[in-house]
């Protein structure tokens, strides 16, 4: 299951990502003496309302919708990776402060956030991004921040301190590669919920606005045709469902694979022969 997740995430980012060459027409011009032809001969899955080809629009939809999941993604990491790593090595009033700040976010749904933020910035795919990322760094910044107070008591923790490792060496040599493996999980699910979060929110007209192609924003135009033209909102809604499927297999063969023990079993990175000798020996001392 997780091969064909992967398989599905492959092909889908080929075909988007390809639409320049793939696609049989322009997604945006308007061509009413065609709207609403049925599937075949130079329009493959037919036109909308507004005789524009269903099949360009949705490769370029899609290509709209993945770009812009991966720059909120890298957005959220950038930020909550950090501040994760920073209160749980720090302590005190630092980590007080953040997770002070984390808990207000976490008070509210982040849906409903989003629409508060995207209402008040005004709709358009970059508020959008702005939206999701100021309330979605929170989850991995806390997660980080658990694995940090835990991995900070380890012995090769105490071991490298013991011999004088800086405290930024620490925290970028042997506490961020213990934490990227179930943040990577984190984040691979995590794309398939921003996928629909863009979708949801470009459905309620705060996202991608006309005639910019986008999934949600497909299905919202087609809604006052779901009974006599159902096909206008099939095919982006299917193609939402199987990418987030596919997101969801692959994130959980991805934790598998990184580790398969759930992330229990610390490991030392980055380390020549002289210093490991020297770390173990500590470890025995602190032991």
């Amino acid at each position: 299951m997780s091969l064909a997740g992967l398989a599905v995430i492959i092909l889908i980012f080929a075909v988007t990502m390809g639409a320049p060459l793939l696609s049989p027409h322009d997604p945006l011009p308007v061509s009413l003496p065609e709207r609403l032809q049925p599937a075949g001969g130079d329009y493959p899955l037919g036109t909308d309302p507004l005789g524009r080809c269903l099949l360009s629009r949705l490769l370029y939809g899609g290509r709209m919708t993945l770009q812009y999941s991966l720059s909120v993604l890298f957005i959220i990491l950038s930020i909550g990776i950090p501040v994760g790593l920073l209160a749980g090595y720090r302590g005190g009033i630092v980590d007080s402060l953040l997770m002070r700040v984390a808990d207000i976010v976490l008070a509210f749904p982040n849906l409903v956030l989003a629409l508060v933020v995207t209402g008040i910035l005004g709709p358009g795919l970059i508020n959008i991004m702005i939206a999701l990322a100021l309330v979605s760094w929170v989850q991995y910044a806390r997660v980080v921040r658990g694995m940090v107070l835990s991995l900070k008591q380890k012995e090769f923790v105490l071991s490298a301190r013991s011999v004088g490792t800086a405290p930024a060496g620490i925290i970028w040599r042997h506490l961020l590669p213990n934490v990227l493996p179930p943040v990577a999980v984190m984040a691979t699910l995590n794309l398939g919920t921003l996928v629909l979060s863009i979708s949801t929110l470009s459905f309620l007209g705060l996202g991608a606005q006309p005639p910019l192609p986008e999934w949600g924003a497909m299905i919202n135009e087609a809604r006052n045709y779901i009974v006599s033209q159902p096909r206008l909102m099939l095919y982006p809604g299917t193609a939402i469902a199987v990418t987030v499927l596919g997101f969801n297999l692959l994130g959980d063969g991805l934790r598998d694979v990184l580790d398969p023990q759930g992330f229990t079993s610390p490991r030392v990175y980055g380390l020549g022969e002289d210093k490991k000798t020297a770390y173990a020996a500590e470890s025995k001392k602190i032991k």
